[in-house]
């Protein structure tokens, strides 16, 4: 099996590619942004940006909510 390189991600992103980082489309990245989910923009030269150090953080504190291994919960992996 061929392994996919993975893109060398930006530090500072502009929406469509935050949006891919996010695995979103730009319309969920969109709702997530105004619901408070993923944290706002910076403003960087004249266009905004997102910080990768911050969605990192976000899905690291996401993932801090839900079990480290979704088959530790699902009876058809238990031990």
């Amino acid at each position: 099996m061929a392994k996919t390189a993975l893109p060398n991600w930006p530090r500072m992103m502009k929406r469509d590619t935050a949006a891919q980082y996010c695995d979103m489309s730009i319309a969920e990245f969109e709702r997530a942004i105004a619901s408070g989910v993923i944290p706002m923009p910076v403003r960087f030269g004249d266009r905004d940006r997102w910080s990768r150090e911050q969605i990192d953080a976000w899905i690291a504190r996401a993932e801090g909510d839900a079990p480290k291994d979704w088959r530790a919960n699902a009876p058809i992996y238990a031990r």
